[in-house]
């Protein structure tokens, strides 16, 4: 078992990270809590907790303080090793050990030298539960020796050479920092051409006239004897040419004078390093420095590059004008090759550094202190890495473990101790060692073994202030082996705080995330373990944040007036605050323009200076807050006309008075632009169940800052504020903190409950669940209960989660049951819900309806009655009765097509129905059947019946053909529906004068087996109107009509010609007379054996006028010559009309083509009236105005084929010649109910001429 250590008051940072101290594979070495009270009877081996660096280089001018510092209890002593030997400091009266702890001070500044103590030291602290070791300590003095003395001759140099200064400082511990400088301390200029190699050296790319000088000083600081040591002067000239040849003239000869030549531009060279490539290693975590220096004319540019790599962006820089580059933190991944490139305008040259990482050992795992209770298990590793790899060893309490004794519990894996059943003996301390060539780690860890009770180390009775929705974090530092378990409790029965509403944390902390007025109270944690437990008890106070509640609000004033701010802070009244007031983020002015009062800061006479944020903070002991304002100073303007809007939005959102089911809103308006605020919307957010909806909660009057709002349980509320004016809603407020109501039992149940069975043999119950809103707490469930309703049976009830159905299965058929659904919470029931019935599944009716009987009303419609079934065979819920109805055959033996069933349903229970829309003289057959919600029953035996006869419909068709002087022959085709017996047919017909006066109507009947006939003694060239109808015995149907013309008697009139373009398909017949039949036909010139059928057709009128018999007038006679000059006009505009076409009007007899049948007839002569061209008068179509096949439907159409006489009309044979063609204008006529608009067909038209 593992043991944690807890900390006293150690609070978690603000990311609420617990502290989690593991004792075995730690993060950090575990520490026994230093508490007094725990330290009297805790024993804990030795612990070093300070000690002096590795490499200790000491100034030899001071004492030699070597520290060794170590905890443990009982408190450890110290003892000393050096070069391996004991360090008996007793002997030596300069060697003193610092009371209490194991630090040497070494007296040498009294006398004594330093280098008498240079070695490796080591410290050992000890005390009954173990021994632990210091690391190696070499001690060493400082040196800062002095530059041996040299000769250095001047330095002259023609311009535009290369050249290197040598420093070659002497080897000091630590080495010298190395710097030029002149004679006056002044640091040397260094550029890309010069600058300083870290060797030292100072380097010159090439040289100039003013590099000329001659105290190039290189200067050595020791910085741990803080001592500069210097460098004898270097003397530099330069010089150019021409005053190279003054010298060379002086003595050389004139041969060798003028070979000398002058200092020329030339492409790098590196002067340091040499060679192509070179090899450089580095340790791990230092910094890698890789230097080029090149030389050349003009100077030469350095570029840094990897092979086969990236430079490293966030650890490498560049120095020295980029000579040297510099990788920090260098790892074994820095490994390879670098290349240097130094180029000027005459070329480039490059260096190749191979660049090799090596490691000294460093931690992966390093040991950590472990405390076991007696009989536990645990672990130490020591886990190092290192380049080359560190060699792994162990000691304990200072002592290879290989010649220690051995230890029942203990085992040595390599870089790992394994324990088992540790006992109080095998306490102590344990070295682990990582070494390579390149230093070594050394870590102590104890093993120590204790049997403790739990101890609390928290101060008893600790209170603790949170500010309302804050975190709360209540310490319980702890301490026990072995390791306790922490439980906490509130109040002083309170049940065991869990993590659903708090969060425990492993080193006894409760945290309560957002801490409200209710978390208020004693709160008590208690540690166990086996051997006992301890417990402590800590307060708890939730005050209210402190607000500023009236905030400053931004200000523009006018030079010289006066300004105010104010800054209403509203607090917890146990704390007390402290308001300040800030100018740009410091204190206010020292200036008496400016006071501060308990809410307002006013300033006078405003100046420029004054402009800038005010802020204003509000501090208590556990919070504060902030609010600022920006002042702007201006000229004086005129006052601005009042501005008139929507109002602010509320601000300051305030919840108080917050209990279980209601809580107190108040707000502070924004500005109301001018207009008074009238009401406040009050809306709010339930952020756990519908997060991001608002809905309307209350309104108040906008007199009201404050309103008490009832709320609903287990609802996170969040509450915004709208203000409305006379202009509108403002916008809404930002949100309001955050309320978490308790949870509570449901106070509604379901809606919408029912039963309905989907099968014979189920009970669905569904119902609409209750709303995140509405469950009022966690674990929202519903208890489904049924039982039967006419029966005994208790009630049988399920639990389900939140679904909105429940099926029963195994029910009987369609039976009523009670249904009832209660919402359940995980903290009780909804109230006792109402009781629905409903029903299990319907099955289909088992029994038909019986004693159908039918009774014919008349020829269409008929009457159905029959018994109703016995209810419990109906099976479910009763919806109607259907009846299926069809014809069998026709009573005719013309019609004995099959017709297809039709239904009708009739609702609920009635007994009897009419069967509209039925056929005339048919044979019907029907039977009926009762209808469920699960479909239909048996049918009832078929019931037959016949429908009496009706009377016909008119003949299909009329063709009147042969048209001659005297006779026309009429062909029919009988009714599609006779609907009875045809017994005879009656032909109705009149003649029509060329004024469309309609003739006398005669009658002719003829046998019903007829389908022709040829009507005899007409009156040629006249036109007739023909009404057609069929019988039965039920009566006359309906008529069909149609008109034809007898043939003119041709006599000696003689055939014209007109000869056509062969390409045209119409042409116009002039010169024809009005109100005169035509025969016309068309044929081929050329072609005696084509000629098309002959047509008949008549112009139409010459003017339109009644007939009147003036010679019996006596008036007129009198009249005559006084109206001849009128006729003469008359005549005249009639043949301008003929010759326009032959319009004649018709409109004032619009009564005339009347149905004989419903025409009236006039008293005096019982003739019929006027002919009416708006009814069935329609001119001819072609002369005959029939098609060709002498052929009219009852749905063609008996209009004429040239409707307005101004247009050409006609049709065309298949080459294209003229046909036919109408003049004369008619008013279009309305068709008859039998009767259709469709016009003969070109190829028709054409065969009916001859």
């Amino acid at each position: 078992m593992q043991l944690k250590i807890m900390p006293k008051k150690k609070h978690l940072s603000a990311g609420r990270v617990p502290l989690i101290l593991f004792l075995c594979q730690m993060v950090s070495a575990l520490e026994v809590p230093l508490d007094p009270k725990l330290l009297e009877d805790l024993v804990q081996p030795p612990t070093i907790t300070q000690q002096s660096p590795k490499d200790y280089i000491i100034d030899p001018r001071e004492n030699i303080v070597v520290q060794c510092e170590a905890k443990g209890k009982p408190p450890p002593s110290f003892s000393w090793t050096r070069n391996g030997t004991h360090f008996d400091i007793d002997k030596d009266p300069l060697v003193t050990m610092k009371p209490g702890s194991g630090t040497l001070i070494i007296n040498i500044m009294s006398e004594g030298k330093a280098e008498t103590y240079e070695g490796v030291y080591q410290c050992t602290a000890r005390n009954e539960r173990g021994a632990a070791i210091s690391n190696n300590i070499v001690i060493r003095p400082s040196r800062s020796p002095l530059w041996t003395k040299e000769k250095l001759e001047p330095m002259i140099l023609q311009n535009g050479q290369p050249l290197v200064l040598p420093c070659r400082p002497p080897i000091g511990l630590p080495p010298a920092i190395i710097f030029w400088m002149d004679n006056s301390f002044q640091r040397l200029p260094q550029s890309e051409r010069v600058s300083q190699g870290l060797n030292g050296d100072l380097y010159f790319s090439n040289v100039l006239p003013e590099d000329t000088r001659e105290d190039y000083i290189c200067y050595a600081r020791f910085n741990h004897t803080q001592t500069i040591q210097q460098k004898q002067p270097i003397s530099v000239k330069v010089i150019s040419v021409d005053e190279l040849n003054d010298t060379l003239a002086a003595n050389l000869s004139d041969t060798e004078f003028y070979s000398a030549k002058s200092s020329r531009e030339r492409p790098p060279m590196f002067l340091t390093p040499e060679g192509n490539a070179s090899h450089k290693e580095e340790l791990r975590g230092n910094v890698l420095s890789l230097e080029c220096i090149a030389e050349g004319l003009p100077t030469p540019i350095i570029y840094w590059i990897k092979e086969d790599g990236t430079l490293p962006i966030n650890r490498t820089f560049y120095r020295n004008f980029k000579k040297t580059l510099q990788i920090t933190e260098v790892s074994e991944a820095d490994s390879g090759n670098y290349q240097c490139i130094a180029k000027n305008p005459l070329g480039a040259i490059h260096h190749t550094i191979s660049v090799t990482v090596k490691a000294a050992p460093y931690w992966i795992v390093a040991p950590q202190n472990l405390v076991l209770s007696p009989g536990e298990d645990g672990s130490l590793i020591c886990r190092a890495n290192g380049n080359p790899k560190p060699r792994i060893s162990w000691l304990t309490n200072g002592v290879p473990v290989e010649i220690t004794p051995d230890d029942p519990s203990r085992k040595i894996d390599g870089d790992t101790i394994i324990f088992s059943n540790v006992q109080e003996r095998s306490s102590a301390v344990y070295q682990c060692n990582a070494s390579n060539e390149y230093g070594y780690l050394l870590a102590n860890a104890f093993v120590n073994v204790l049997a403790e009770p739990p101890r609390i180390l928290t101060s008893a009775n600790t209170l603790y202030q949170v500010i309302a929705n804050r975190p709360a974090l209540l310490d319980c530092a702890f301490f026990g082996s072995p390791l306790p378990t922490i439980e906490w409790f509130k109040g002083a029965k309170g049940r065991a705080l869990h993590e659903d509403i708090y969060v425990l944390h492993d080193n006894g902390t409760l945290e309560i995330p957002v801490a409200q007025k209710d978390s208020t109270g004693t709160y008590t944690c208690v540690a166990r373990n086996k051997l006992g437990m301890a417990k402590n008890e800590v307060h708890l106070e939730i005050k209210d944040p402190t607000r500023i509640i009236k905030q400053p609000e931004y200000a523009t004033v006018q030079r010289g007036s006066t300004v105010s701010f104010e800054c209403k802070v509203k607090h917890d009244h146990t704390l007390i605050p402290t308001v300040m007031w800030l100018k740009d983020n410091g204190e206010l002015p020292n200036d008496e323009r400016f006071t501060v009062d308990k809410d307002h800061l006013v300033v006078a006479d405003v100046d420029d200076g004054d402009g800038g944020t005010y802020t204003c903070v509000a501090n208590t002991t556990l919070d504060k807050v902030s609010a600022s304002a920006v002042l702007s100073v201006v000229a004086p303007t005129p006052t601005p006309a009042p501005h008139y809007d929507v109002p602010k939005p509320p601000i300051d959102l305030e919840l108080t008075n917050q209990l279980d089911k209601s809580v107190q809103l108040s707000w502070t308006p924004g500005d109301d632009n001018n207009s008074p605020i009238t009401k406040f919307i009050i809306e709010y957010e339930d952020t756990m169940h519908e997060a991001g909806l608002w809905h309307r909660q209350a309104e108040v009057s906008g007199t009201q800052t404050t309103a008490q709002l009832n709320l609903s349980p287990y609802v996170n509320y969040a509450f915004r504020v709208t203000a409305v004016n006379n202009y509108g809603p403002s916008l809404p407020s930002k949100a309001s903190a955050q309320y978490f109501t308790k949870a509570a039992e449901p106070d509604k149940n379901p809606t919408a409950v029912e039963g309905l069975g989907s099968e014979p043999d189920n009970l669905v119950i569904t119902w609409k669940p209750l709303n995140g809103f509405e469950s009022n707490g966690p674990g929202l469930q519903y208890k489904v209960s049924w039982r039967q309703k006419d029966g005994d049976d208790e009630w049988t009830s399920v639990l389900v989660a939140n679904v909105s159905k429940y099926i029963v299965s195994g029910t009987p058929t369609f039976v009523p049951y009670l249904i009832k659904v209660q919402a359940l919470n995980d903290v009780g029931f909804a109230p006792e819900p109402d009781e629905v019935m409903g029903h299990s599944g319907e099955d289909l009716p088992m029994v038909a309806p019986g004693n159908v009987d039918v009774n014919v009303v008349n020829s269409t419609l008929a009457e159905v009655h029959w018994d109703p079934v016995p209810l419990k065979s109906i099976r479910g819920h009763l919806q109607g009765y259907r009846i299926y109805y069809w014809k069998a055959q026709s009573s005719s033996s013309r019609d004995k097509r099959h017709i297809e069933k039709k239904i009708l349903t009739f609702q609920g229970s009635k007994t009897h129905g009419m069967l509209p829309g039925l056929e005339p003289f048919s044979h019907y057959a029907l039977n009926v059947r009762v209808v469920n919600g699960k479909g239909e029953g048996p049918a009832s035996p078929d019931r037959v019946f016949h429908t009496p006869e009706g009377v016909p419909s008119a003949p299909s068709s009329l063709k009147i053909t042969n048209p001659s002087l005297d006779s026309l022959t009429l062909e029919w085709d009988p009714p599609s529906h006779p609907n009875g017996i045809l017994t005879e047919y009656t032909l109705k017909y009149q003649p029509i004068n060329s004024t469309h006066e309609l003739g006398p109507v005669l009658d002719l009947k003829i046998p019903a087996n007829k389908t022709r006939w040829i009507l005899k003694n007409l009156n040629f060239s006249t036109r007739y109107k023909f009404y057609f109808y069929a019988h039965t015995s039920a009566g006359a149907g309906s008529h069909i009509t149609e008109e034809a013309i007898t043939t003119m008697d041709a006599g000696n009139e003689e055939w014209r010609k007109e000869i056509v373009n062969g390409s045209r398909s119409f042409f116009g017949l002039k010169g024809l007379m009005p109100g005169t039949a035509y025969k016309v036909r068309v044929g081929a010139e050329g072609d005696s054996d084509f000629v098309s059928s002959e047509d008949v057709f008549e112009t139409g009128p010459a003017m339109a006028s009644r007939q009147v018999d003036i010679a019996t007038q006596g008036w007129f006679i009198g009249l005559m010559c006084a109206v001849a000059l009128l006729i003469l006009i008359l005549l005249i505009v009639c043949f301008i009309r003929r010759n326009k076409g032959g319009k004649y009007p018709v409109k004032e007899k619009e009564d005339a083509h009347a149905d004989p049948e419903i025409q009236p007839m006039k008293e005096d002569d019982g003739t019929f009236g006027e002919y009416s061209d708006a009814e069935d008068h329609k001119p001819l179509k072609k002369g005959s105005r029939t098609p060709s096949d002498r052929t009219v439907k009852k749905e063609d159409s008996d209009d004429s084929l040239v409707d307005y006489g101004e247009g050409v009309n006609g049709q065309f044979n298949e080459d294209g010649s003229f046909i036919g063609q109408y003049s004369g204008k008619k008013e279009k006529e309305p068709a008859e109910g039998n009767e259709s608009s469709e016009a003969p067909s070109p190829v028709n038209a054409m065969n009916s001429f001859v």
